[in-house]
């Protein structure tokens, strides 16, 4: 874990695993970092982290905040996963029908979108509430591995050149 107050120096800080962190969100007073193996950490100040259990083994991917709420998603060629918080510290599974590994995770406009693969099939899940998930069609075979919003836009980008927006 790397902190700047400035973006150009960088301070390392001790994150207490070993295990590969993927994605950092903060919200409300708290970062929350996840990764390899389920790890969770949390800081109030990104200098101290502490470990949260999230329940699983499975690798987190991303995770994002809005409306109140953490999300994190994972998986691996297994397993697939979606948690949420409210507090960043106490974890529950949320189940969406699909056997998707989840790649990555954005809230914008009233609405989580996370994205990844299904079976070679491109997977769209949206929830208004962190906590129930609706597939959405894609239209692309390719599977989905980043998204995000800003400005009104979703963007979801993908293996072999894929960009879609909405």
């Amino acid at each position: 874990i790397l902190t700047s107050t400035d973006g150009k120096k960088w301070t390392p800080r001790e994150s207490g695993t070993s295990n590969s962190l993927l994605g950092v969100s903060y919200a409300n007073g708290l970062y929350v970092a996840v990764g390899a193996k389920g790890t969770i950490l949390t800081s109030t100040d990104g200098k101290k982290w502490t470990s949260s259990n999230s329940g699983t083994s499975i690798p987190l991917l991303g995770i994002t905040n809005g409306n109140g709420i953490f999300v994190t998603v994972g998986g691996n060629i297994l397993k697939t996963v979606i948690l949420s918080s409210q507090d960043g510290i106490s974890w529950t599974t949320r189940k969406t029908g699909l056997f998707e590994l989840n790649s990555d995770v954005t809230y914008g406009k009233g609405l989580f979108v996370t994205v990844g693969n299904d079976f070679s099939t491109g997977t769209i899940l949206t929830s208004t509430d962190g906590k129930k998930w609706t597939p959405r069609e894609s239209g692309t075979s390719n599977p989905l591995l980043g998204v995000s919003y800003a400005n009104g836009l979703y963007v979801a980008v993908g293996a072999n050149g894929t960009i879609l927006t909405s």
